[in-house]
C-alpha cells in the first residue's frame, strides 16, 4: 500500500483513494487497437533512455531493421509476429507503442 506524508501534520493519505494519482491501464475499444496493428512505426530517435522491458524490445528491433534492411520504419503487424506476443502481452506492447510515440521516440503513421 503506498502512503504519503502531508506537510508538517503526518497524517497518512491512502493515495489509492486519491483518483488522480491511482495507476491503471486504459481500456482500448477493437477498433483503435486494429488502427494500430495496422499502421507503420518509424524510429526517429534510436535511445532507450528511461524505457522499460518491452519499450527497449521495440526499439532495438527497429534498430535492428534499420541496420539490416536499411529502413526506419516497420509494420506493426511484423513487429507483432516477431514478439510473439498475443493476450495479455499483446496489450503491454500496444501501450509501449503509445508511450513510445508521447516521448517523440518513434512515431506512427496510419492508413
Amino acid at each position: 500500500m503506498l502512503y504519503a506524508q502531508q506537510n508538517t501534520f503526518n497524517r497518512v493519505i491512502n493515495l489509492k483513494s486519491v483518483p488522480m494519482l491511482r495507476m491503471y491501464m486504459v481500456r482500448r475499444t477493437k477498433e483503435d487497437a486494429q488502427r494500430t496493428i495496422k499502421s507503420i512505426a518509424i524510429l526517429l530517435y534510436n535511445t532507450t533512455w528511461k524505457c522499460g522491458r518491452v519499450e527497449r524490445l521495440i526499439v532495438n528491433y527497429l534498430r535492428s531493421q534499420f541496420r539490416r534492411c536499411g529502413r526506419a520504419s516497420t509494420p506493426i503487424k511484423e513487429m507483432l509476429q516477431h514478439l510473439k506476443l498475443s493476450g495479455k502481452q499483446k496489450s503491454e506492447f500496444l501501450d509501449a507503442i503509445k508511450r513510445l510515440e508521447k516521448r517523440r521516440i518513434i512515431r506512427i503513421e496510419g492508413f
